[in-house]
């Protein structure tokens, strides 16, 4: 089926004049194609957000073209996957335990990388997904200011389903203040300047609370595949 990239144009357009300019909007591409990766980078478009990293490798290979496009690993990152992880992404947002940062850390060290890490905060109970605790996270600041082979410049969360307005408002209220609280602490190699949230159905919501990275998927591109 073709794709109809100007519904593409019009849905980023339409985003952008709701949002600051320092906002930057990622297309989350996963269980899209090459093609719909193609339509919003010519709507300019430059970070796209991808959960496996073979499913990624497979689009890579037909966007080698596109050589400014930047890729971020949003999806659950096993430790056996860290190296391959590394070789096809700048960025790694799905940083969820001190373990695994550790791990990272080596892995960059080893491939002579220097990626850029945000670190995913649970802020909710929920069994469906991954990231630490604040006070776990808090414990780990120091450690995490050890690992000099990467750059971690920023929080990651993923809100639970079915929250109201308020919630949602009030969760994303409470990266930004975590993420003030991490600048105002004096760690030099911690720059969280970062703050990925907000997805197709609360980024406004995100916005308002400080987000200035977006991930938006099914409201860029669901349904643009023309019958």
């Amino acid at each position: 089926m073709p794709l109809d990239e100007q519904l593409i144009h019009s849905r980023i357009q339409a985003i952008r004049a709701q949002i600051p300019d320092h906002v930057e909007i990622m297309a989350v591409s996963k269980g899209y194609s090459a093609d719909h990766i193609r339509a919003a980078y010519r709507a300019g478009i430059r970070h796209f957000g991808e959960s496996r990293v073979q499913e990624a490798a497979v689009k890579q290979g037909q966007l080698q073209d596109l050589t400014d496009i930047v890729w971020h690993l949003i999806g659950h990152l096993q430790t056996n996957k860290v190296k391959p992880a590394l070789k096809q992404f700048a960025w790694i947002d799905s940083v969820d335990s001190l373990r695994l940062a550790k791990l990272i850390n080596q892995k960059a060290w080893e491939l002579h990388l220097t990626p850029k890490l945000c670190l995913q905060v649970k802020l909710a109970p929920d069994p469906n997904k991954f990231g630490w605790l604040i006070p776990d996270l808090l414990q780990s600041l120091p450690e995490l200011n050890q690992l000099l082979q990467v750059q971690i410049v920023g929080l990651m969360t993923i809100l639970p389903l079915g929250l109201s307005s308020e919630a949602a408002l009030e969760l994303f209220r409470k990266l930004a203040e975590l993420a003030d609280y991490i600048q105002r602490s004096g760690y030099e190699h911690l720059q969280v300047h970062t703050l990925s949230m907000g997805m197709s159905d609360d980024y406004l919501l995100a916005v308002a609370a400080g987000s200035n990275l977006i991930r938006l998927g099914r409201a860029l591109f669901a349904d643009a595949e023309q019958e």
